[in-house]
């Protein structure tokens, strides 16, 4: 084996440790740069340093500005609360008082609506209907002309009356006036009940508006004086979207604004961000900055609001955070985020221009490291793709890798070795056994667990007749392709071969994969064999051969799993009375004329993909109760089956009505040799029958 491994070398070779100095030598290129990189370190201070404090200075005048939309929210509520006729609830057919809050909304673009609910249940609502998706018009249903919608609940006083939706044009005529609605109550909504629990918190958290489909808060507060009641503003923070793209620096900076949640809650795309889940504010890893997060939670640690991180790209960008004041308990923060090579382009430039210089000796050394890192990385790449197809189980024949590199030429005999003795492997132990193997790299060891399995054997008729005085040799070729042909149609439908026994096959379901499944995919697995079994006997016959003709038994039950033997050999397989029975039921099929016979528990999971044909009750040796057997059969064939049965059954009945006992006993023999088991005894009492018994308990079609 030496001199073969000698003889398949090439000319040169070159040691493993040529490369370990090539890679001290790119150490030391390394170290060189690493000088080179240390006196330049100052500039990149000095570049950082100014960059934290500009981003810092534009995120706090951004954050004062949105600060200031708050303020302004703020000081509409307090001057609501201040007038009159919002303490007396005086709501119903006030003019003036809706033209103050029309006004105020007109002034405001970030405000949806205002809004005031009482003790006794009183509301009124003003809303601007045009600020909402398209979609709340429509769901109004109102005229094109209709800009406001006002809702009054005047629930006591002078003014008491039923609830009225009013729709106000742009200068307050009404355009239309609708009844309700009847079952709201201002006084069960969390903006009022929480507005007396923390009289300091100005602002609610942030939530989907139910009218506008979009991201918002709700300011409210309680009225100081006359009626006990809260008065309140839904603010749209899309709005802040321009403000927003005003603040970002450079072309690729941004400015948001997020909460304690890490949730969304103004962005210069926010719509975007929101399409995708429209019930909930977006989290903050929708932006796909992956340093984001950590700069953000390194702010709340150590409290510096000027934060350095690199995105995916390898780029170094800055970020600020501030936190708008006014918010109080929502906790909203703004923060602003570009990259570094934006700030100062012209820094970064001349600084680039510094470490070309720098460069030139280390390209000229590229040709020859690019050509010894390639040589590595192509055979390694190579070894590695092989050995994960190795691992996934795609274990094709390959010509064994070859290398210029001693030790990396031994990897690839060693990975031609292993692929070779896992195709072999997987030959003896079922796939799935060897996939599990490979995957956990755990041992085998002796041992099982009882789990629920379907069970198949199969079985030749007339195997050792059709091939006693064959050429042993012909006859290994033909078995095999029937082998071969009812292992692929088993392991099609996710069944485990648990062995070959002379020319029978013993099948698994459920085991060692879990399968929800597995009573229909032994039943597909029975009907298919049977279908390829038809086919390859057609070949058979062409060439000369004896057809062969398979029964299957097939019982579903608890079985043993796991591998038994000794720690020398050992076999995966399934033990228990389930096993035994599967294996009587298909030696059931010589008395019964079937081919394919199934218990009760396999029709009981399976009736309802496939047709079943009670057979007869038994009682198996080491059973305590009978058992039902039936016939599993192919949906067409059933029905032939059936057609031709229920024929037979009324010709015979018809001849014994005609006082004719010898004809009608014949016409009921004949249908109990196709049909055994299911024929009346007295439509065959005049034939001998050698299942006289089942026929006394079967039931007619």
């Amino acid at each position: 084996m030496s001199d073969a491994r000698e003889t398949g070398r090439g000319p040169v070779r070159i040691g493993f440790r040529t490369s370990i100095v090539t890679a001290v030598v790119a150490a030391v290129l390394v170290v060189g740069l690493t000088l080179v990189y240390l006196s330049f370190r100052r500039v990149s201070s000095i570049t950082q340093m100014a960059a934290s404090t500009f981003i810092d200075k534009v995120g706090q005048i951004g954050a004062d500005r949105i600060d200031a939309q708050f303020k302004n929210v703020r000081d509409n509520l307090e001057i609501l609360a201040g007038i009159p006729a919002i303490q007396e609830a005086d709501v119903a057919d006030n003019v003036r008082l809706y033209a103050l809050l029309a006004s105020m909304l007109r002034n405001n673009p970030q405000i949806f609506n205002l809004y005031v609910g009482y003790e006794d249940g009183s509301f009124l609502e003003m809303d601007v209907i045009d600020r909402a998706k398209p979609q709340f018009r429509t769901a109004l249903n109102v005229a094109p002309d209709a800009v406001y919608r006002v809702v009054v609940i005047a629930r006591s006083g002078a003014a008491a009356a039923a609830p009225v939706t009013l729709f106000l044009s742009e200068n307050l005529t009404q355009v239309a006036k609708v009844a309700g609605p009847h079952s709201y109550d201002p006084r069960q909504r969390p903006w009022y009940v929480d507005a007396f629990k923390d009289r300091k918190t100005l602002l609610t958290g942030p939530y989907v508006f139910y009218a506008t489909g979009e991201p918002g808060y709700t300011l409210r507060t309680p009225l100081g004086e006359g009626r006990r009641g809260v008065v309140a503003a839904d603010l749209l923070l899309n709005r802040l979207e321009e403000m927003l793209s005003r603040q970002k620096l450079g072309k690729s900076g941004l400015a948001f604004l997020f909460n304690d949640a890490d949730r969304i809650v103004g962005h210069p795309e926010m719509r975007e961000l929101m399409t995708e889940r429209s019930d909930a504010l977006p989290r903050i890893d929708a932006i796909k900055l992956p340093g984001l997060s950590a700069a953000i939670q390194s702010w709340r640690s150590d409290g510096l609001a000027q934060q350095f991180f690199t995105d995916a790209d390898g780029r170094t960008l800055v970020a600020a955070f501030h936190r708008i004041e006014t918010a109080g308990a929502a906790n909203i923060h703004l923060a602003v985020v570009a990259p570094l090579d934006e700030f100062f382009a012209k820094i970064i430039s001349e600084r680039r221009a510094l470490f070309a210089i720098a460069l030139g000796f280390v390209i000229a050394m590229l040709p020859f490291a690019f050509w010894l890192g390639s040589l590595l990385a192509r055979s390694l790449r190579e070894l590695a793709r092989q050995t994960d197809e190795i691992q996934r189980f795609q274990l094709a024949d390959r010509p064994r890798m070859q290398s210029a590199i001693d030790e990396i030429d031994e990897l690839g005999r060693s990975v031609f070795t292993m692929r070779t003795v896992v195709r072999n492997f997987s030959s003896f132990i079922p796939q799935p056994i060897v996939r599990q193997l490979m995957q956990s790299g755990a041992s085998l060891q002796l041992g099982g667990i009882r789990r629920e399995v379907t069970v198949l054997f199969t079985d030749v008729a007339d195997f050792t007749a059709k091939t006693e005085k064959a050429d042993p040799s012909q006859v290994m070729i033909f078995t095999s392709r029937y082998f071969a042909a009812m292992s692929e149609a088993i392991m099609k439908h996710h069944g485990t071969i648990d062995k070959f026994i002379g020319d029978a096959v013993m099948a698994l379901w459920n085991a060692p994969d879990e399968d929800p499944d597995h009573v229909v995919h032994a039943c597909e697995a029975v009907l298919d064999c049977i279908h390829r079994n038809a086919e390859l006997n057609r070949a058979f016959r062409s060439e000369g051969w004896p057809a062969y003709t398979t029964r299957f038994g097939l019982h579903l039950g608890d079985a043993v799993v796991g591998n038994v033997g000794s720690a020398a050999r050992m076999s995966y397989t399934a033990l228990g009375a389930t096993i035994n029975l599967a294996s009587r039921l298909e030696g059931l099929n010589k008395n019964y004329g079937t081919q394919v016979l199934v218990s009760a528990a396999v029709r009981a999971r399976a009736e309802h993909r496939f047709a079943f044909r009670s057979v007869d009750q038994i009682r198996p040796k080491g059973f305590a109760d009978a058992i039902t057997v039936y016939e599993l059969c192919d949906g067409l064939r059933a029905m032939r089956r059936t057609r031709r049965f229920r024929a037979d059954v009324l010709r015979a009945l018809g001849r014994r009505l005609q006082f004719d006992p010898v004809r009608g006993a014949r016409r009921g023999g004949a249908a109990h040799r196709r049909f055994p088991g299911r024929v009346p005894l007295g439509l065959c009492r005049a034939i001998p029958c050698r299942t006289t018994a089942q026929c006394r308990s079967a039931a007619a079609a």
